[in-house]
């Protein structure tokens, strides 16, 4: 009886046991083949995070990896021509994408790559990543597609990019999200939080009286979000031009919370300095817990 249930396990194992490929008929010649003309990308490629496939037995590609991206290399050899072999440099991003998502499809990080905005633009995922070499492309990547954002960070007031503090992928899934221009959410997506209250945690709720655009339109509603020439990033020189595009003396009939086109100018006198910087006296414009207002 023993002897039966070893063997039904044993067979169990080998049905469950990845079938290996037939190499030859396939095309397939081996990395040691390929290093017999691309011997300096060869070793620079097995020093790397992706050269690890060379000896991993579980993917099914052991001495094989240069033709798990690039696809069966036995005419390429033959003919010594590139048309028979997938240059991820010179092939459609469309084909790029797909052999790279082959491996990296279900990881979280690039869940969104197909339908994000890289995508759309035909940017495949080599223009980004270096596959053969072991040190990453420099930080400087965003920046030589990007070159109007680089300029924002170079305004008076801005993120500390420049200085190294943040970077783009800070702020930024490069591979796509859910939200727009693929900017990171937080733990609270789905209540709409912006992924800025990742390091600007004073800002975040929920408050008993919330200041709308926070939670309806984010941050970039009163803040230029890469740099600006003034102060604390505002999208206006002025606070009181700033809030003045929402709270004007116009009248507004169906805002019935009275927050908005209802700022009474025998209360405020716009002549006058003191009330000309708003959050003087609303000094909670983010939110408050006690104050409708947001005085206090």
């Amino acid at each position: 009886m023993r002897y039966l249930v070893a063997f039904a396990l044993f067979a169990s194992l080998a049905a469950a046991a990845p079938k290996k490929k037939n190499w030859e008929a396939g095309g397939y010649v081996g990395t040691e083949a390929c290093l017999a003309c691309h011997e300096d990308m060869g070793k620079a490629f097995l020093k790397t995070r992706h050269g690890g496939i060379e000896k991993d037995t579980g993917r099914g590609w052991k001495d094989y990896s240069c033709e798990s991206c690039h696809g069966p290399g036995l005419k390429h050899g033959e003919a010594a021509e590139a048309k028979f072999i997938l240059n991820h440099a010179k092939a459609p991003a469309k084909e790029v994408d797909a052999s790279c998502l082959t491996c990296h499809k279900n990881q979280a990080t690039h869940a969104g790559r197909i339908h994000g905005s890289h995508s759309a633009g035909q940017v495949s995922c080599v223009n980004c990543h270096s596959v053969h070499h072991e040190k990453p492309k420099p930080a400087s990547t965003c920046s030589s597609c990007h070159t109007d954002v680089v300029a924002q960070f170079l305004r008076p007031h801005a993120h500390r990019m420049t200085q190294g503090t943040v970077g783009c992928v800070d702020c930024h899934n490069p591979h796509g999200s859910l939200q727009a221009a693929g900017l990171r959410g937080t733990a609270r997506t789905r209540n709409n939080e912006p992924g800025c209250l990742n390091c600007h945690a004073d800002k975040r709720g929920p408050f008993a009286f919330e200041h709308a655009p926070m939670r309806l339109e984010g941050c970039g509603s009163c803040h230029e979000p890469h740099g600006s020439a003034n102060p604390r990033m505002l999208n206006r020189a002025e606070v009181l031009n700033l809030c003045l595009e929402c709270h004007s003396n116009l009248p507004a009939p169906s805002n019935r919370t009275g927050t908005l086109g209802s700022v009474a100018t025998g209360a405020h006198d716009l002549r006058l300095p003191i009330y000309r910087n708003c959050t003087s006296c609303h000094t909670k414009i983010h939110g408050s817990h006690v104050n409708r207002d947001f005085l206090r």
